[in-house]
């Protein structure tokens, strides 16, 4: 047997005002969180596309956090309301094609909550180092179609659930 612990590949989509520069404080005030988060830098969590999240999960990775700003203070109005909706609609469809939930996180954190960030990552890497691998790439028949399935699955819950404005 293999005494290797699994390390869990996470994708973080980070808004650029708010969780961004609560990560960035939480490097310089050297407070310590798991390195297998892979942060990408969003103007806006309300910015995250579903199919963004989708292909992470197609293309290897094991969870997916998206953090932004609190409710009531984005920077770009009510965007991250959107954010939330989006998460909404993105549980339910993940749930629905089997993925656990503990998988996909949206987190708020101001610039200020670099602890509260790093805590929220610990977290979620725990979570899914709980539950495994994911293999969703080797789960799937490879016939070449299989982001383009996931994209057009994306974009008709999304049209969906789409709330007008």
């Amino acid at each position: 047997m293999s005494d290797t612990v699994f390390e869990p590949k996470i994708l973080g989509f980070l808004c650029n005002w708010c969780s961004y520069r609560a990560a960035d404080l939480a490097g310089i005030a050297r407070i310590k969180y798991p390195a297998n988060i892979r942060i990408i830098r969003v103007m806006c969590s309300g910015r995250v596309d579903p199919t963004f999240v989708l292909s992470a999960f197609a293309q290897g990775a094991d969870g997916v956090m998206v953090a932004g700003c609190h409710p009531g203070e984005c920077h770009y109005v009510d965007q991250n309301y959107k954010a939330m909706r989006r998460y909404a609609m993105l549980k339910q469809m993940l749930a629905q094609m089997g993925l656990e939930d503990n998988r996909l996180r949206l987190v708020w954190a101001s610039a200020a909550e670099g602890q509260q960030l790093a805590e929220a990552i610990e977290k979620l890497v725990a979570d899914v180092r709980e539950l495994g691998p994911l293999n969703w790439p080797k789960s799937w028949e490879e016939n070449g179609h299989r982001l383009e399935a996931i994209q057009n699955i994306a974009r008709e819950h999304a049209e969906a659930m789409e709330v007008p404005q």
